[in-house]
């Protein structure tokens, strides 16, 4: 077997190992079971809540659990927004970066809180290193926030009857302290080891191979990239994201930081199976899940391992792949398998530039975030996926004549309108901001550096990736104005807080209603069958519903390569 093949096969294994204990860790710590960090984290935890005057104990419903989340959110914005217009005279800025305007910092803020980082700067540039530390105190609260919503969910479908799903502020808090902190720590470590720079200093003095004196951009990075990929958020700490050698340093750092970014979506998948005791169920969802990973992840691998025809026929030697926009050090496969598992998962890292792909693997990429439910990110991607959930258990009941049931709760009128609206409010933010770019185009011609088909896959591909909280782009777009500042702002806040706030809805209503036994009639939804149930729902509502964008952008460019 090809060695760069073996390394992915490797990366793919070990990720899904690790993820089974870390899943029933997990339902542990939603369940207040006791676990291992209780002697750590307890008195930690105990002073917090005395501090705050919150009581973790005390249960909420849905809809005040959903409240306590839009505000402590609202909260965040604001001071990140203070932060970024002020960075210039605060401290630990050794490199005089200046203020963000009010356009940009209104983005960064904004992608930052919704788990997406759509980094419109350059970070060794853009913000200084405190703003750096703020962004990296976000990228731990909103993943503990997802998470933290899909706990509720996970407290909904236990078998009975439940009027509250828990509390909001204890699963936040756990989510942090039992799961991101110590797993952070952990990939700090060796990150470090393997050279990754961890200074509050400024620009390092170098004298490059030429002779030339030139200064080098450093900081905190070992602290910012665990929780970067931990919590599929995805931000660079440098413009080159994880292509960068300070912030991807080796093949190592390269699994660790992939694996880092797999793993707590698998983990949430067997949580949400062991916290209901129902592990089969968990195990045919990301069976699911990882049919759609593999079906968009292994063409792109093959692709990219062929390398350009145009370029093959030119006498230019294929054998390394199609190695424009890739590092050396990771090779074309581990960059292929990347490209995927950043875009399905909602991370958005990247250690490739994806504008440099071959035509269909960049149509591979804008899929994975277009269905936006295969592993997904922190929380959220068992909540999309608990939506088309929703809606093939509805559309499977109609066929059979029964009443529609999901864990022994009805799904009726109200659930399906809440699942629809999630559902459809996805592609109509990605192909409404599409077209109206498309539309402006003095607002946006400037801003493409390639024009033609390609440049409106830079256009589809920006308004994707802010719908699905992903942010890494095709970096041929010049983002930076105030067009696309604003208007992807503005689908970030849409795309996070509906799909949050319609699954949690959902949960509580059916939470709340009689629990039916199973019987000899009822629908099973852990079986190969409903699997594939649900998998055809996804293609149908979701990717079919990009496909007439599709052919503008990507098919049409590879169908212009000859």
């Amino acid at each position: 077997m090809n060695t760069e093949i073996l390394g992915i096969v490797v990366m793919f294994v070990l990720t899904l190992l690790l993820s089974l204990p870390l899943g029933r860790y997990i339902a542990k710590v939603y369940g207040n079971e006791r676990s291992f960090l209780d002697p750590v984290f307890n008195p930690i935890e105990r002073l917090l809540f005395k501090l705050s005057g919150i009581n973790p104990q005390k249960e909420q419903n849905w809809k005040q659990q959903l409240v306590v989340l839009l505000v402590i959110n609202l909260i965040w914005f604001l001071l990140g927004m203070f932060i970024l217009l002020n960075q210039s005279w605060l401290p630990l800025n050794p490199d005089h970066n200046p203020n963000q305007t009010p356009d940009q910092a209104f983005n960064t803020a904004i992608s930052f809180l919704v788990n997406c980082n759509l980094q419109h700067y350059s970070g060794e540039t853009g913000v200084s290193y405190f703003s750096q530390l703020y962004l990296m105190f976000l990228q731990f609260v909103t993943a503990a926030t997802g998470m933290a919503a899909a706990a509720a969910v996970f407290y909904a479908f236990r078998k009975g009857t439940h009027q509250t799903l828990g509390n909001f502020y204890n699963a936040f808090v756990k989510s942090i302290t039992r799961i991101l902190l110590p797993i952070s720590i952990i990939i700090g470590v060796i990150l470090i080891l393997n050279h990754t720079p961890m200074t509050f200093e400024g620009k390092q003095q170098m004298i490059s191979l030429q002779g030339d004196t030139t200064y080098v951009s450093t900081g905190p990075v070992a602290a910012f990239v665990p929780i970067k990929h931990l919590g599929t958020n995805g931000g660079g700490f440098f413009g080159a994201n994880s292509a960068h050698p300070f912030e991807n340093v080796n093949y190592i750092t390269n699994m660790t930081q992939m694996i880092a970014q797999m793993l707590i979506p698998f983990a949430m998948v067997f949580a949400f199976g062991q916290f209901i005791n129902r592990r089969k169920l968990g195990w045919a969802i990301w069976c699911v899940m990882t049919l759609g990973f593999l079906i968009l992840c292994i063409p792109n691998i093959i692709t990219e391992m062929n390398g350009n025809p145009n370029i093959t026929a030119m006498g230019v030697s294929p054998a390394l792949g199609a190695m424009e926009g890739k590092e050396v050090r990771f090779g074309t496969p581990a960059s292929a398998y990347w490209s995927i598992a950043t875009t399905v998962i909602s991370t958005g890292s990247v250690n490739s530039m994806h504008s440099s792909y071959m035509p269909l693997s960049g149509m591979n990429m804008l899929l994975a975030m277009m269905t936006n439910c295969f592993y997904g990110g922190c929380g959220v991607g068992i909540l999309n996926y608990f939506v088309f959930i929703i809606l093939a258990v509805f559309i499977s009941g109609l066929m059979v004549g029964r009443t529609p049931e999901f864990l022994g709760k009805k799904i009726e009128a109200r659930e399906m309108k809440i699942a629809m609206i999630v559902a459809l409010l996805h592609p109509l933010l990605i192909l409404a901001g599409t077209a109206l770019a498309a539309a402006l185009p003095a607002q946006t011609a400037a801003t493409l550096a390639n024009p033609g088909f390609h440049g409106f896959s830079e256009m589809l591909y920006e308004y994707t990736s802010s719908a699905a909280n992903n942010g890494s782009g095709f970096e041929g777009l010049g983002d930076n104005t105030p067009w696309w500042n604003i208007s992807t702002g503005f689908v970030l806040i849409l795309s996070r807080y509906l799909p949050i706030i319609g699954p949690v809805a959902i949960a509580g209503i059916l939470g709340a209603k009689k629990y039916i036994p199973e019987s000899a009639g009822t629908l099973k939804t852990d079986t190969a069958t409903f699997g594939f149930m649900v998998f055809a729902v996804i293609v149908i509502v979701a990717a079919l519903s990009f496909f007439p964008a599709l052919t503008l952008g990507p098919i049409a460019e590879y169908f212009g390569m000859g």
